[in-house]
């Protein structure tokens, strides 16, 4: 047993803490990686505030690259000495799931997420004495981790570890939704609401692949961002009804957009994503809400008029795959990922992180564990 510093999150609407915790040697097909650097999520803000429950106390921490120091016995496809990211939706390969081509959706994600454990169902982590849960079967706001092989990927030669760290959730969710859902829009008008990480990650996939990218945010430093990032028009909604903003986006885009992606997951956000696309259009839902949260969608509309609604998990992609793809591309020079880096943070700093992103933080932040 190894005494590691991890944010612990004890109760709902409590500040992360930074405690010493036990954490177990690897079991079989799991490795010990030492956290050089996690991404800050909103995605951690629903579970610290309860509008999605978890299992408590926890380990926070999802989107994170680091060192593997240990492997358990069964490990074959990393080594002692690779860098790798982490990927919070693991693949098993035999499930209907897998083996269809939807490996967001294996049923290894549902276990860990309700468990709080690995892909067994149980935590290499322990608290005064007591159990101590898993986030996402990852746990990365630590000085090391304990998790599945089948939830790390390696890093090529060339990618900082921030890079990796983000890559790991907010790019390739972003890049994902507009390379594996959009569909074919080149040329097409393609409106991302929402400039945090996710967003912007969306933006860079709509610029990669030809789009006309516009962003729409309520935040001015945000929209600069995005701008800095291959958007073709920006808007600043702050000022604006939801009928006036919809109107203004459908203006910019000619009529309305082939593609929305919704990357708040708001219903106001989720609407206006529907509302602002043209007859045939299609809106994806990225960002997650609270587990109650629902949106109102128009059925004439969506039946005369066809447009589409669907939803993006991760992306909707296949990490083992995709996460080293998208850092070939930013190492070609294709995806300028450094630039959606936002502030470091120290491990101790973390909650001082989730303070600036709820007060609108700009560009995706990081935590820098050792």
């Amino acid at each position: 047993m190894t005494r590691v510093r991890a944010a612990v999150l004890r109760a709902a609407g409590e500040p992360l803490r930074v405690e010493d915790v036990e954490l177990e040697p690897p079991h079989d097909g799991e490795v010990l990686v030492r956290v050089e650097a996690a991404g800050v999520c909103h995605t951690e803000l629903h579970y610290m505030d309860g509008a999605i429950p978890c299992p408590l106390p926890i380990v926070l921490g999802h989107e994170g690259s680091g060192v593997v120091e240990e492997v358990g016995a069964g490990v074959d496809s990393v080594a002692v000495g690779d860098r790798v990211a982490f990927t919070w939706r693991p693949r098993c390969g035999h499930c209907e799931y897998c083996v269809t081509g939807r490996p967001v959706m294996c049923v290894y994600g549902r276990v860990q997420a309700r468990s709080g454990g690995l892909l067994d169902a149980t935590s290499r982590l322990h608290l005064d004495g007591g159990p101590l849960h898993h986030f996402l079967g990852v746990s990365c706001f630590a000085e090391r981790a304990v998790v599945s092989q089948r939830a790390v990927v390696k890093v090529p030669d060339g990618v900082t570890p921030a890079v990796a760290a983000v890559t790991g959730c907010a790019v390739i969710t972003g890049v994902g939704a507009v390379v594996n859902v959009a569909g074919q829009v080149a040329g097409k008008p393609l409106v991302v609401i929402g400039a945090g990480g996710v967003g912007l990650s969306a933006l860079m996939g709509a610029a990669l692949v030809g789009a006309v990218p516009v962003v729409v945010d309520v935040a001015a430093d945000k929209l600069e961002l995005a701008r800095r990032l291959g958007a073709a028009h920006t808007l600043d909604t702050s000022g604006l009804s939801p009928d006036e903003a919809v109107a203004a986006v459908q203006e910019l885009t000619g009529g309305g957009a082939e593609v929305a992606v919704d990357a708040v997951g708001l219903p106001q956000t989720l609407r206006q994503a529907f509302a602002v696309l043209r007859p045939g259009g299609t809106a994806i839902a990225v960002g997650l809400g609270s587990v109650d949260a629902t949106a109102q969608v128009p059925i004439n509309e969506l039946v005369q008029q066809q447009k589409r609604l669907v939803g993006s998990l991760y992306g909707s992609a296949n990490p083992p795959v995709d996460l080293p793809r998208i850092l070939g591309l930013y190492l070609a020079g294709r995806l300028p990922l450094d630039v959606l880096l936002g502030q470091r943070y120290p491990l101790d700093g973390v909650d001082e992180a989730y303070q600036a992103l709820r007060a609108g933080a700009t560009g995706r932040a990081v935590v820098l564990p050792s």
